[in-house]
């Protein structure tokens, strides 16, 4: 029963200092993050103007302001469109 004892406390010891490492690199990465992202901010960039777009009568102006609007949305701003193509039916 001694032999179960140890065994059940070298499993508790081990589980507990795996789960405080990972704790600490989790911690630690998000720290890092956010002063990266505080004093390195990424620089924010200007849309790309779209440089090829489907012949006219395709996409309406609304539909490629519709998608130019999305993609900001989506990407926080940082996703830029510089191609629309329309998939073959």
């Amino acid at each position: 029963m001694e032999n179960m004892n140890t065994a059940w406390m070298l499993m508790a010891v081990g589980m507990t200092t795996v789960f405080a490492i990972l704790t600490l690199v989790v911690v630690s990465g998000n720290v890092l993050i956010r002063i990266v992202d505080r004093y390195f901010p990424s620089p924010t960039s200007s849309p790309l103007p779209i440089t090829k777009l489907p012949q006219s009568g395709e996409l309406s102006p609304d539909i490629v302001a519709a998608i130019v609007a999305t993609v900001e949305v989506v990407t926080h701003g940082k996703g830029n469109v510089t191609h629309i193509e329309q998939k073959e039916k």
